[in-house]
């Protein structure tokens, strides 16, 4: 709609998961390198946590994406309160036709089929998104596929990938087993003010844009209102190309972010519901002295 208009080639801000849009703020360059961490060092449950939409899908894509092909992986990604037998989810990730209907044989029909990758020379991953869904006797569960090894060697690694309450969850004092499982473990933050500029000349660049499409203030307004999460952040960005194309304007600036802002009822409850300090205040400040906007009108 608005690409050629702004000079693009794709839409910068989907808010479906791209790899091609990886940005590796500080917070994401070391979960990544946590991942691959854990792969490499062959630990049997590496776990990470992030806010809704904070960019974890997007680097578990990242992985999938540039994996060796000594690995052999099965993704996870339907999680729910209702999710059924772990193990026929288990085998279709890999791909594997279920022969049996009893739990026992399906345990075998998954260990068989590791077993013969390792023989082949290949590791076997399941990666389990949205994992805070999984009920305790779910994930206790998952915790006894661990025992797979033959000696030395871990023949299945599980890379667990949820939302925070997924750590609570684990806190609990039945899941203690699994708790001490977890090799590597790491939370994703939101991204700070400057991080966020950079994050969205990012994906302008990488959609075929220029810098500065999004000028200082306008970045500073999505920031005060996404709170740095990388999907709040595409969702203001993209409605805000969306105004700026209809009113025929460039750069797009905080008004323009306003306007956006003060259409979209959710972002200014979630905004309203963050606890906000003294550099929001002086974000606040600066944006309403220097532009005469008050976000805090829009709260």
């Amino acid at each position: 709609m608005y690409e050629a208009f702004f000079g693009l080639n794709r839409r910068p801000f989907s808010l479906t998961p791209d790899p091609d849009f990886l940005y590796l703020s500080k917070q994401h360059a070391v979960t990544l390198a946590m991942l691959e961490y854990g792969l490499g060092s062959q630990a049997g449950f590496t776990l990470i946590t992030g806010e809704i939409g904070s960019g974890k899908t997007t680097l578990i894509r990242h992985i999938l994406k540039h994996i060796g092909g000594d690995v052999t992986v099965g993704v996870i990604t339907n999680t729910h309160r209702n999710f059924g037998n772990l193990l026929t989810w288990i085998l279709s990730a890999f791909g594997l036709e279920r022969k049996h209907t009893d739990k026992v044989e399906m345990y075998q029909q998954l260990i068989d089929f590791v077993a013969t990758e390792f023989l082949q020379g290949r590791r076997v991953v399941l990666i389990v998104d949205e994992a805070q869904n999984m009920d305790v006797e779910t994930l206790e569960e998952l915790r006894l596929l661990s025992n797979m090894n033959i000696g030395d060697e871990l023949l299945l690694q599980l890379v667990i990938v949820g939302q925070p309450e997924l750590q609570q969850t684990l806190m609990r004092p039945e899941l203690a087993q699994f708790a001490q499982r977890i090799s590597v473990e790491h939370h994703i933050t939101a991204l700070d003010l400057a991080q966020t500029r950079s994050y969205i000349d990012h994906r302008i660049r990488t959609a075929g844009g220029h810098e500065g499409l999004f000028d200082l203030y306008a970045s500073a307004v999505v920031y005060y209102f996404s709170r740095g999460v990388p999907r709040a952040i595409n969702n203001i960005c993209d409605m805000a190309l969306v105004y700026g194309f209809a009113e025929e304007a460039k750069p797009i600036t905080c008004e323009i972010v306003m306007e956006v802002i003060k259409s979209k009822r959710l972002i200014r409850q979630q905004a309203g519901r963050s606890e906000r300090d003294s550099s929001d205040e002086r974000l606040r400040q600066m944006v309403l002295e220097i532009k005469g906007i008050d976000m805090a009108e829009a709260d």
